[in-house]
C-alpha cells in the first residue's frame, strides 16, 4: 500500500480488464504499537503514517486520472473517530496524526475533484470490532475477549462496540 509504483500498475491493470475505475475505497490501516509519544520510536510513528496516511494519497492520485476520464468517481477512505477527535484507547499519536490527515486529504480531495463530478468522502468509526481491535486488546493486557468487549462497550454511546456490518 505504500509502494506508488505498484498502486500505479494496480490501477493500470485494473482500468485495462475493466475499464474505468470510478470506486475506491482506501481501507488499509495498522493500529501500530501501543506508546506514549515520548516513548514512540521514529521508526514506528513513520509506518503507521506511511499505512494510514500516506498510502491513501497514492491511492487516490493513482486512480484520479482514471475517474477523470470517466467524468465520475467515488473514493471513501476509511479514518476513525480518531480523526475527528483524540479519544481513550487510541494506541499512540502515529495512529491520530494518521487519522486525522486523511480526514483533511479527503476534505481538500473532495473540493478539488467535486466539479470534475467526483465524490470523495471519509467514514470515522469508533471501536469496530475486528481482529485489529482484538490485537490491540490483547497488546493492551486483556486477553479476555468477553471482557474486551465489555471494556469498550461502556465507551460507547450505543452501548456496544459495532460490527463490520455496521459500517459496511
Amino acid at each position: 500500500m505504500t509502494d506508488a509504483a505498484q498502486w500505479t500498475a494496480a490501477a493500470t491493470k485494473a482500468e485495462q480488464a475493466f475499464g474505468p475505475i470510478t470506486v475506491l475505497v482506501n481501507n488499509a490501516g495498522i493500529l501500530g504499537p501501543m506508546a506514549r509519544t515520548a516513548d514512540l520510536a521514529e521508526g514506528d510513528y513513520l509506518n503507521v503514517c506511511a499505512i494510514n496516511q500516506h498510502s491513501v494519497f497514492l491511492g487516490m492520485r493513482a486512480v484520479l486520472p482514471s475517474m477523470l476520464r470517466a467524468g465520475r468517481g467515488s473514493i471513501v477512505n476509511i479514518s476513525s473517530i480518531a480523526g475527528i477527535a483524540a479519544n481513550y484507547g487510541f494506541p499512540s499519536l502515529a495512529y491520530v496524526a494518521s487519522k486525522f490527515a486523511v480526514r483533511g486529504m479527503t476534505k481538500a480531495t473532495a473540493i478539488e475533484y467535486g466539479p470534475h463530478n467526483i465524490r470523495v468522502n471519509s467514514v470515522h468509526p469508533g471501536f469496530i470490532w475486528t481482529p485489529l481491535v482484538e490485537q490491540h486488546l490483547r497488546d493492551s493486557g486483556i486477553d479476555d475477549m468477553a471482557e474486551g468487549r465489555r471494556t469498550l462497550n461502556v465507551l460507547h454511546p450505543l452501548g456496544h462496540v459495532g460490527e463490520p456490518d455496521d459500517i459496511a
